[in-house]
């Protein structure tokens, strides 16, 4: 086993995995296990973005299962102006699951489904074609390259982190003891909240740093929900399920930002008269660059 994967510190690639995702390691565990999809296919997180919600490619894949824009939209993961659900903890996860699935079903090997993930099910296709097996010590073969040595890499390593995630006895001498029963724990929930709502505030009623409410929802671009759709669903840890039930309250008092889609004869100083918003904050908060707008053009309102 490669020695970087089991370097004898608290400060290894592998334990600094576990504590960037720790919150929320349980629900992708629990959703794979609703779908079928073997446990061991959480370390296909842990390779493809070290269990960051924040990880970009240059391939243009973004969040811990790494989807590209094209297979976000092929599994209706929305990407848009205010959200970008390849970030979402929940969602982005059953879409891995549903992919996974889907790979399983065509070529019948778990080991093959990974495999496709890393290179594609066409690459592996063609590597099966040409080796005329399906078999993993044939497709590993050094000596031959049916498959890329990235996708080799790859697969060793989930078998590496599975062993690791595995061995009790390593866990319990790096006082990691607590991720075995990581599985048994319920770390987050779903709650739903209005059109433009804030992170803030609900950060202040349930008595929770918002920099640690944020780094569940990374999907939420602005820190706020979708202005432009009725409801729109957050995550907050469970243990605050119970205080955000009793205190919340919803308000259109304290919903933070609207949407104007501009018609014919709107500027921005018209619109800043009309919604009692400073003609700054209207170009710095929309990114603008000219202060021509178009038509259909949304901008967002900060609402005082």
């Amino acid at each position: 086993m490669n020695k970087l994967l089991i370097k004898d510190n608290k400060d290894s690639f592998f334990f600094k995995a576990i504590d960037e995702a720790y919150i929320y390691m349980p629900t992708i565990k629990n959703i794979l296990f609703q779908n079928n999809i073997p446990k061991e296919f959480i370390y296909l997180a842990m390779v493809e973005s070290h269990f960051s919600v924040l990880t970009h490619s240059n391939k243009e894949a973004v969040g811990i299962w790494q989807f590209t824009p094209e297979t976000a939209t092929d599994y209706n993961l929305k990407i848009n102006r205010y959200i970008d659900e390849r970030q979402d903890i929940v969602k982005s996860t059953q879409a891995a699951a549903d992919f996974l699935n889907k790979l399983h079903i065509k070529f019948g090997k778990w080991y093959l489904a990974i495999i496709a993930y890393n290179c594609g099910a066409g690459r592996l296709s063609e590597a099966i074609y040409k080796a005329k097996s399906d078999k993993l010590a044939i497709l590993l073969d050094e000596n031959n390259s049916y498959i890329p040595k990235e996708s080799k890499r790859y697969l060793r390593k989930i078998i590496a982190y599975t062993l690791l995630g595995n061995n009790e006895l390593f866990l319990l001498n790096k006082e990691y003891d607590h991720f075995l029963n990581i599985v048994n724990t319920y770390s987050m929930s779903t709650v739903s909240l209005p059109a433009g709502e804030s992170l803030q505030r609900v950060s202040q009623i349930i008595n929770m740093p918002l920099d640690k409410l944020k780094s569940l929802n990374k999907h939420l671009k602005y820190g706020f929900t979708p202005p432009n759709l009725k409801r729109y669903n957050i995550y907050i840890p469970y243990a605050k399920l119970a205080e955000f039930k009793q205190k919340y309250f919803e308000t259109l008092a304290h919903s933070s930002y609207k949407v104007h889609v501009v018609k014919k004869g709107d500027n921005l100083k018209m619109l800043s008269r009309k919604y009692n918003v400073s003609y700054i904050s209207l170009v710095t908060f929309n990114k603008l660059v000219s202060p021509k707008l178009n038509l259909e053009q949304e901008l967002l309102i900060p609402i005082k």
